[in-house]
């Protein structure tokens, strides 16, 4: 099976474009040295991959992989 999208860039690129109104600033994370989005963006993230493979747009192995960063 071929899928739409291949690559995590074109994800990310993809979850930008449905998602304008998501914020992109990101906060310090946990242990307080680094970066991380805000939880409403991750999860947004998490939903949007899911049902990507979910519809076949993506591989699964593509899904397991993706990050936002």
């Amino acid at each position: 099976m071929t899928h739409d999208i291949t690559t995590q860039k074109e994800l990310r690129r993809l979850f930008w474009l449905y998602h304008p109104d998501m914020p992109r600033k990101k906060i310090k994370n946990y242990s307080g040295n680094g970066h991380m989005h805000v939880t409403d963006t991750r999860v947004a993230w998490c939903d949007f991959v899911d049902s990507m493979s979910r519809d076949g747009t993506i591989s699964e192995e593509l899904a397991s992989r993706a990050t936002l960063d």
